[in-house]
């Protein structure tokens, strides 16, 4: 095996390839890099327990100046393949495989000798055999993830709940996440209807990997699901992740469908009245900020405080107030993710009490995109 290729090029996709290659696997191998080099082409490929990814460079990528002298595969440990590419002097590199898998990198004055592993050893890619293929927005389903993802679970006694709950059924497709003390739901709508309905949970930390790479280029991304795997394909990119095995709970029952205050708000400038009062709320035993509203005086205030520092009590400025007075008390990280998913949109607040969870929703997509909180008891 033989081939020179532009360094820089070659870096984009080892950097692409290495976010599925852990130094903490019960499989050795896997913590390499597999390299693949046939006639008009080279394809790398990493993967661990949750997800794989596999990446081509085509000999017409005129950036990548990428010649194929001698077809053949090897694995390389990746950590220690990634930092040499990074370091070599020149734009160019060589990579050559002799006889015993010892592997000569090459560029400039530069020569380094390496050990590699036959790539016969290493685990094939799952098959997802999937009549159905997704069309998404790349922008649309990045966007989608980061509303949703603030609130999937970190605890893994609940494997579910570390997932992303996806359904589809004709044009539309709805995400939910919840670690139970928060929700996050968006619905959008795909280009064209599908045939068939899916029901599936999918990894927080295999989305967040995918969108981090889907940049500005990638226009799209198609999905295809078969029973345990989730396979995205973009930019030369193959993409899988497992799905999470059980059942998602109901999430619909969770949403209020009434409500006895609504409040309207700038989402920004709620957003620096919580990361103020939080100042000194993090200090305190809870971290917990309360919200007071008056509707006799059409106030909003928002407080936080700590025995040990000392207070915070701001007045906010709002759009509209309607309803019952009420106080509610929270944790206002979660309210601040919840704020941040918005942008700079204006939103709705509703709650129906100070026990019960409350919900926000931008005032414009009121149908398609909601975040709740469940307040805390401070008695």
């Amino acid at each position: 095996m033989k081939f020179t290729i532009s360094r820089n090029a070659f870096i984009k996709k080892l950097n692409a390839v290495q976010r599925a290659i852990s130094s903490k696997t019960t499989i050795p191998i896997l913590t390499g890099l597999k390299l693949v080099a046939e006639n008009d082409r080279l394809i790398l490929t990493g993967s661990n327990t949750d997800i794989s990814i596999e990446t081509t460079i085509q000999t017409t990528d005129v950036d990548a100046h990428l010649e194929i002298v001698e077809t053949g595969s090897i694995v390389l440990t990746a950590r220690f393949f990634g930092e040499i590419v990074k370091k070599l002097p020149n734009d160019t590199l060589m990579l050559e495989v002799s006889d015993g898998f010892q592997t000569i990198i090459t560029s400039g004055a530069a020569e380094f000798t390496i050990n590699g592993l036959d790539a016969n050893s290493f685990p094939r890619l799952p098959e997802v055999d999937s009549d159905t293929t997704v069309e998404l927005d790349a922008k649309v389903f990045s966007e989608l993830v980061s509303e949703t993802v603030i609130a999937v679970s970190n605890q893994e006694s609940r494997p579910v709940l570390t997932g992303i709950h996806f359904t589809l059924s004709g044009n539309k497709l709805s995400a939910v996440a919840t670690d139970s003390h928060r929700l996050s739901q968006r619905i959008i709508t795909l280009p064209t209807e599908i045939s068939s309905n899916y029901d599936i949970i999918i990894p927080g930390k295999s989305l967040v990997e995918l969108t981090r790479m889907l940049d500005d280029d990638i226009a799209t991304i198609s999905m295809q699901i078969s029973e345990n795997q989730a396979l995205f394909t973009f930019d030369e990119t193959l993409f899988y992740s497992r799905l999470l095995e059980g059942n998602y709970p109901d999430t619909s029952r969770l949403i209020p469908t009434e409500s006895s205050t609504t409040l309207e708000f700038e989402a920004p400038e709620l957003l620096a009245s919580i990361e103020r009062a939080s100042l000194l709320s993090h200090e305190g035993r809870n971290n917990v900020v309360k919200l007071t509203i008056d509707d006799n005086a059409q106030t909003v205030v928002i407080s936080g405080d700590s025995p040990e520092v000392g207070n915070v009590e701001e007045e906010v400025l709002t759009k509209s107030i309607a309803g019952e007075s009420l106080e509610i008390s929270f944790n206002p990280d979660y309210l601040k993710d919840a704020l941040r998913s918005f942008g700079q949109t204006t939103i709705k607040v509703e709650f129906t009490s100070a026990l019960r969870p409350f919900t926000l929703v931008p005032t414009e997509d009121q149908e398609n995109f909601v975040q709740l909180i469940t307040p805390v008891r401070t008695f």
